[in-house]
């Protein structure tokens, strides 16, 4: 009878871990026969979607125009008069900058208050990434959307602004150029982006704001989403992260509220050639067409002069509240509280002998060394994992294909280590074992307290395990009774926790599964009473270990590449004019018959001296081979300024390609102090005077409006300026001085660096 009933709890843990999925992820309508003329369409939301992601489209593609005369040819159906923004823009914190073209409509309304901004971008990363799901999921919803809006025929009290930005890819260069020259900023109240980092999954919502999140939340709750994916712990997390998105922009430079809805399962497709119109999951895009649905039929009408507010507020997904609220200023009196009613639990425990202060101490023993374990375990594992299959260290995002069978497999290998190390003491009072979890984590939440209190709606997972807690001590309910109901009392714990488990590590990489490994081991602790079983054998020890074993296999079998899980490789030119020498370079640590074809014999390993620049996740070259110099023309540099007055040297050149130059990247070898830089007439800093250390001065991507770059800055006049500049262009593989042979079918780009170039690179003499 108790072995039934242990297994009707585990029943009902698995049904809450699916309740949390299903909640946060809507059902794709199969026929859509019933749908009206004012519904969301999926069916043309993907007509859409296969049209705009074809091929890549990055800015200065020649498939950049074509997907942007669709958008606008899109727009001009609906009624809408479009407008392109063309405007050089300077990210100064990427050392980033383009000349954007953004694509911009209205729908006016019927007062004169703030209006409503739809946002998502429509260039896809340089140079191979196909932008369905990053971010021609967000253009589709955008569109689809505005259609069944404007299907209505409803005018909406709000000015609608619409802004397919460009060049977000590059730096976010598009949402600033909008917010720093476009006058339709000005009156902007807030803002809607639909973004991706992934292909699939649950869209989650984030918020930007530059004070307290109370009327924000509120106001993205009167919507009533039917499907809200959110909470403040990831709200905290992200404000703390270097991650930006197009809504950042508008939040700094602006002062603007708004919502990122934005999705990262299957992060292995995130800015690859793989990111196509067949992977994009259909129930994520319904997902954010349910946002789109909801949060414009809401605010297209809603009070939008204010949404500022003094007060921050907890939010998390709970179960039958879709989101449960509440005041930051609330986390650390529950701390306390909780904190009282435990020690009291525990001094009414001595006092009716269920809990001995020896039998309580000893119970540190096995959470302290299981958690060590888990931890230690998982962290040391996957470093072990990266020796045996060094080809891992390829995908530079972290997250490989096989991710979730090793998420699922280091899952039930950190039960299985729970259950061994506390099957030692099951002859111990499950009372006195119960109280190391809750001292943990009530010492967790005064952490929270402290320094993350957006993770605050952890202190109710104490609060049911305080509950669960009493029921030992003051309650001599049957064991078969009293694990059936803990599983019940554990639902809200599990709800809130399990989705987390594998959320970490998709989002920041599998390096990461010993924080899955941390909230394991909470849910166990706060759990330990329904699988603490006395003087009996514990038959899930077994099982969960048979089942981490079985994904670890799986795993390890579905580690190699396929046509549908393609190799990431990398192979650049890289010319140097001044020396007139030239080298074969890679960022693989793993080297394929793609990049064979060039690193056989002898190669060294490393980066070239000469080299400036970094991938986005600072990986310099893997190898390098010096080769035949090919003689690549550079571009002419022309000094149309060279002035010195005062104590101020004013320098203007222009660069003028000779070939189809993709981008240009600027580098100073030495700190030096520069003033008045512009770029196409457009200033960096604002012109004010700054210090450039060594390294990235200036990233300028060629747009299609772009004919040469015109460069102008002052510096000190006894300074002699020490810049180097290097010239990209992605052809390659199709150079006619090359005869590289293509990738195979199971291969393609790696992402995140410069791919399939020619670089030339020279000193520039000012």
């Amino acid at each position: 009878m108790k072995s039934s009933n242990n297994f009707i709890a585990v029943i009902i843990i698995i049904l809450t871990v699916y309740w949390s999925y299903s909640d946060i992820t809507p059902t794709v309508i199969s026929d859509e026969k019933e749908l009206t003329a004012t519904d969301f369409s999926l069916k043309n939301a993907l007509f859409h979607l296969k049209n705009i992601s074809k091929k890549t489209h990055h800015t200065g593609s020649p498939e950049h125009k074509i997907v942007q005369k669709y958008i606008v040819d899109e727009l001009q159906k609906l009624g809408l008069t479009t407008e392109i923004q063309t405007q050089t823009a300077i990210n100064k914190k990427w050392r980033a900058s383009t000349t954007v073209e953004n694509i911009v409509a209205e729908i006016k309304g019927k007062e004169n208050g703030k209006s409503l901004l739809l946002l998502t971008h429509y260039d896809s990363n340089p140079h191979s990434s196909l932008g369905a799901s990053d971010a021609g999921s967000g253009v589709v919803t955008i569109l689809e959307g505005l259609r069944a809006f404007l299907a209505k025929n409803k005018q909406p009290k709000n000015d609608i602004v619409i802004l397919f930005s460009d060049a977000e890819e590059l730096g976010l260069l598009g949402a600033q150029a909008f917010v720093e020259h476009h006058p339709l900023a000005k009156n902007v109240g807030l803002v809607l982006n639909f973004e991706a980092r992934g292909s699939g999954g649950a869209s989650y919502m984030l918020m930007e704001t530059n004070g307290k999140n109370k009327k924000i939340l509120s106001e993205f709750l009167n919507s009533n989403p039917n499907y809200p994916a959110a909470n403040s712990l990831m709200y905290s997390i992200y404000k703390k992260l270097p991650n930006d998105t197009d809504l950042t922009v508008f939040r700094e430079k602006g002062n603007i509220n708004g919502f990122n809805f934005a999705f990262i399962d299957d992060h292995f497709d995130y800015h690859t050639a793989q990111d196509s119109y067949e992977r994009l999951d259909r129930e994520t895009l319904q997902h954010q067409a349910d946002y789109f649905t909801s949060s414009v039929n809401y605010f297209a009408n809603a009070n939008l002069t204010d949404t500022n507010s003094k007060t921050d507020y907890i939010y998390v997904n709970f179960p039958f509240v879709k989101l449960l609220t509440y005041p930051f200023s609330w986390v650390t009196p529950m701390f306390i509280f909780a904190l009282l009613i435990f020690l009291f639990i525990i001094y009414f425990g001595i006092e009716k002998g269920k809990i001995t202060i020896k039998g309580l101490l000893k119970g540190f023993i096995p959470y302290l060394i299981s958690s060590i374990l888990c931890i230690g375990v998982s962290y040391g594992l996957w470093k072990l994992i990266l020796i045996i299959h060094p080809e891992y260290a390829d995908i530079l995002h972290g997250f490989t294909y096989n991710g979730y069978q090793y998420i699922i497999a280091f899952i039930f290998l950190n039960c299985w280590i729970l259950f061994y190390i506390y099957n030692k003491f099951k002859s111990q009072k499950t009372a006195e074992l119960f109280v190391a979890p809750i001292f943990f984590g009530l010492v967790i939440n005064y952490f929270i307290t402290q320094y993350l209190p957006g993770a605050g709606f952890l202190i109710i997972s104490v609060y049911a395990a305080l509950i669960i807690f009493s029921f030992l001590v003051f309650s001599d309910i049957k064991k078969n009774i009293a694990i059936i109901l803990f599983a019940i009392i554990s639902i809200p714990t599990i709800y809130m926790i399990a989705p987390m488990v594998h959320l970490f590590p998709v989002a920041l990489g599998l390096k990461i599964l010993f924080v899955s490994a941390l909230l394991i081991i909470v849910i166990f602790g706060f759990t330990l009473p329904i699988f603490h079983q006395q003087n009996e054998n514990n038959k899930w020890q077994k099982i969960t270990g048979l089942i981490a074993i079985a994904f670890l296999v799986i795993a390890t079998f579905n580690s190699g590449f396929s046509i549908d899980k393609k190799k990431p490789n990398s192979i650049v030119f890289i010319q140097n004019s001044d020396t007139k020498t030239s080298y074969w370079a890679t960022y693989n640590k793993t080297l394929d018959g793609f990049t064979k074809q060039v690193f056989k014999g002898d190669y060294t390993e490393g980066n070239l001296p000469f080299v400036k620049g970094k991938s986005k996740y600072n990986t310099n070259f893997s190898f390098h081979k010096e080769t035949e110099n090919r003689n690549f023309s550079t571009s002419e540099i022309i000094i149309t300024e060279d002035e010195t007055i005062d104590k101020e040297r004013n320098i203007t050149f222009i660069v003028n390609p000779k070939r189809k130059i993709n981008r240009y990247e600027f580098f100073n070898s030495s700190e030096i102090t520069i003033k008045n830089l512009t770029v196409n007439g457009a200033f960096y800093n604002g012109g004010k005077k700054f210090v450039a250390n060594e390294g990235t001065l200036l990233i300028y991507q060629m747009a299609n409006s772009d004919k040469n770059v015109t460069i102008s800055f002052s510096i000190d006049k006894n300074v002699k300026p020490d810049f180097t500049l290097s010239e990209v262009s992605y052809d390659l593989l199709s150079n006619k001085k090359f005869s590289l042979k293509p990738r195979s079918e199971i291969m393609m780009p790696m992402p995140f660096v410069v791919n399939d170039a020619i670089i030339c690179s020279r000193k520039i003499k000012l």
